[in-house]
C-alpha cells in the first residue's frame, strides 16, 4: 500500500485494508498474533478493580489510579484504537540441567526465560509503528507493555486474540497462555475485531492445583497469596508460604502447566526468548555468595533481575531448606552469621531448621550468641525448635513437601 499524506480521505475501506495487511505483516514483524481493539473505556474492567482492591487483592505493583488503568483516553490524544499484540515463549527446554544432592538447583518462571520480554516487546512494538508510519505519515501511537496503566489482557480479550481463563491470564486458541502481551493506543480508526468466546467451560484444574489458593474464585486472583508475587517480595516471609514456595527463585507456572489449553504448546520462534538452561535453573548455593555485579552479569538480561538480588538470594535459601540439602550447611550458615541483610539471616535460620542435623544447629546456637535483630534471633529459636523436635521427619510422614519443580 502506497503511503498516504494526513490531507488525503481515508474512508473504512481504507482502514479495512489497512488492518487486513497489518495481520499479515505481523510475523515479519516478529509478532506472533495481532488484533484490533476500540479505544471506549473498560467500564466493566473499572467495576472489578475497584472491588478487587476493596477485598485486598492487589500486589502493589499496579497503577494505582483506576481512571487510567480504564480510559484510554487519560492516557493518549482522542484515541481511535488500540492495537494488541502478542508474542509466544517456550514452555519446555531441551536437555536441562539436572538437580541432584550437592548441586541443587531453583528454577525461574517461563515468563523469565530469555531476555527480559518487556525489551522484545517494546521492540516489536516499535517495528509495528514504523511499519503504520510507512502508511500513514500523521499515525500516532503509546505503545505499552506490562508496565503501562491499561491492562495488557482486558486489551487483548477486547481484541480478540483470547479469552481471560480462570487462572487470570489470556488463553490463545493457538498458543495457550505462554503468550506476552503488549498493545499500542492509536489515532487510527482502525476497526474493532471481535472478542471470542470463553474456552474454559467447567474445567477448574488451575484453581485446584495453585499452591497457595491464590486463585480464590474463577478468574479472581488475591495477588497477596500468589507464589509469583511473594517470590518478587523483598522482605521475610512467613514459614507456610517458605513451604509452598519450594525451589521457585522468580515467579510460578503452576496454573499454565496443569491448564488442558497449554497441552502440547512450545514454541520456538524467537531467539532472544530462548532460555540459557544455566541461567533459568542455576545453582543454589553459588546465588548465596553472588555479588551485585555478577548478579547483573548473570541474570540482567531477564526478566527476573527486575528487583534485584535480595529476592533471588533469600528465594535461594528457602530452595536449599526445601530440599534439606546437608552439603550447603555451611553456606547458609555463613549467611547467617555475615550477610548484613536481616531478611536473608532469618531466611538462612529457617533453612537451617529445615535442613537439620548437628552442623545447622551449632550454627543457630552460634547465631544466638551474636545476634541482635529480634526477627533473626526469633527465626533460629524456632529452626532449633524445629530440630530439636524432629517436627519436620514427623512432617515428611503426614504430609508431603511442596513439590520441586523441574
Amino acid at each position: 500500500m502506497a503511503a498516504t499524506t494526513a490531507t488525503e480521505r481515508r474512508d473504512a475501506g481504507f482502514w479495512r485494508r489497512l488492518k487486513e495487511e497489518m495481520k499479515e505483516a505481523a510475523p515479519g514483524l516478529g509478532i506472533d498474533k495481532i488484533g484490533v481493539a476500540s479505544a471506549d473505556p473498560f467500564t466493566e474492567l473499572k467495576e472489578r478493580l475497584a472491588r478487587h482492591r476493596e477485598l485486598g487483592y492487589e500486589s502493589g505493583f499496579e497503577e494505582p489510579d483506576l481512571d487510567k488503568r480504564t480510559n484510554p483516553a487519560l492516557l493518549f490524544d482522542e484515541p481511535k484504537s488500540i492495537i494488541a499484540i502478542a508474542v509466544a515463549y517456550p514452555s519446555k527446554m531441551t536437555d536441562p540441567p539436572v538437580s541432584e544432592p550437592g548441586a541443587r538447583r531453583g528454577v525461574l518462571s517461563r515468563s523469565a526465560w530469555g531476555e527480559d520480554y518487556h525489551r522484545v516487546l517494546h521492540a516489536r512494538l516499535e517495528k509495528l509503528a514504523a511499519w503504520l508510519a510507512e502508511r500513514v505519515p500523521d499515525a500516532r501511537g503509546l505503545p505499552s507493555v506490562d508496565t503501562g496503566a491499561l491492562s495488557d489482557r482486558a486489551v487483548a480479550e477486547r481484541a480478540g486474540l483470547g479469552w481471560s481463563g480462570k487462572n487470570t491470564l489470556l488463553l490463545t486458541p493457538e498458543l495457550g497462555s505462554w503468550v506476552y502481551l503488549g498493545e499500542m493506543i492509536t489515532n487510527l480508526p482502525l476497526p474493532p475485531d471481535r472478542p471470542i468466546e470463553d474456552g474454559c467451560g467447567d474445567c477448574t484444574r488451575c484453581l485446584d492445583a495453585c499452591p497457595t489458593g491464590a486463585l480464590v474464585a474463577p478468574g479472581q486472583l488475591n495477588a497477596q497469596k500468589c507464589i509469583s508475587f511473594l517470590t518478587q517480595t523483598k522482605g521475610t516471609l512467613e514459614e507456610r508460604q517458605m513451604e509452598k514456595i519450594g525451589n521457585r527463585l522468580y515467579g510460578c507456572d503452576t496454573c499454565q502447566i496443569v491448564c488442558p489449553v497449554n497441552r502440547g504448546i512450545d514454541v520456538h520462534r524467537h531467539a532472544e526468548l530462548e532460555p540459557d538452561p544455566d541461567v533459568v535453573k542455576p545453582l543454589l548455593r553459588p546465588l548465596l555468595r553472588m555479588g551485585n555485579r555478577e548478579f547483573r552479569d548473570k541474570f540482567g538480561a531477564s526478566a527476573a533481575a527486575w528487583r534485584g538480588r535480595k529476592p533471588i538470594q533469600r528465594n535461594a535459601l528457602i530452595g536449599l531448606g526445601h530440599f534439606r540439602d546437608r552439603e550447603s550447611v555451611p553456606d547458609v550458615a555463613k549467611v547467617l552469621r555475615e550477610d548484613p541483610r536481616f531478611e536473608l539471616r532469618a531466611t538462612a535460620a529457617w533453612a537451617l531448621g529445615r535442613i537439620g542435623g548437628a552442623e545447622a544447629e551449632a550454627a543457630l546456637l552460634a547465631a544466638l550468641e551474636t545476634e541482635a535483630d529480634g526477627q533473626v534471633r526469633e527465626a533460629a529459636e524456632r529452626a532449633l525448635d524445629v530440630i530439636r523436635s524432629g517436627s519436620i521427619k514427623r512432617r515428611r510422614k503426614d504430609a508431603p513437601p511442596a513439590p520441586t519443580i523441574r
